[in-house]
């Protein structure tokens, strides 16, 4: 029950207050970590910006000195700690089948849950799509609207459709 109306409370108000740019905006941010603390795992100086939604949230963990930009939605992730994630990201764990060609791929079911792993120190870009069960290792950054459909090594940094290697930070 008390979870219930913590989902409520978030949906309806908390994710709408101020960014913490804004005037007062650490106060609204403190607000709305309090209230996510209730339905996920969330480190110490983290903050969290208006319009984050998320869904298996039994399988949400962000890490310390995190920052979760505007409209981010996360299916089910494990973020480390000092990860940045620029806006509009999605992090997705679960997606559709599709092998059977003579069902429609909406009657097919969905896959099994399959949270994304990104480790300390990554910078994930605005517009990037993140697929299910991907691992992003330390030091990374993806680019802006890259779509990652595979394991990003550490101190990588990648971008495009799909992701690919641009170079490594070392």
């Amino acid at each position: 029950m008390k979870k219930k109306l913590l989902l409520m409370l978030y949906y309806c108000f908390v994710r709408h207050l101020p960014a913490t740019y804004f005037p007062m905006g650490m106060f609204f941010n403190s607000l709305r970590i309090r209230v996510l603390r209730g339905l996920m795992k969330i480190g110490d100086h983290t903050k969290v910006q208006p319009g984050f939604k998320f869904g298996q949230r039994d399988i949400i963990e962000i890490g310390h000195h995190c920052q979760v930009n505007e409209d981010v939605y996360i299916q089910s992730a494990i973020i480390g700690n000092y990860v940045l994630i620029a806006q509009n990201v999605a992090i997705l764990a679960v997606t559709h089948n599709f092998d059977t060609i003579d069902v429609p791929i909406i009657q097919q079911g969905s896959t099994g849950v399959r949270p994304v792993v990104i480790k300390d120190d990554v910078w994930i870009g605005r517009n990037v799509v993140i697929m299910p069960g991907i691992n992003i290792e330390k030091g990374a950054i993806v680019g802006a609207g890259a779509v990652v459909t595979k394991d990003v090594p550490a101190y990588a940094i990648v971008g495009g459709v799909p992701a690919k290697i641009i170079r490594y930070r070392v």
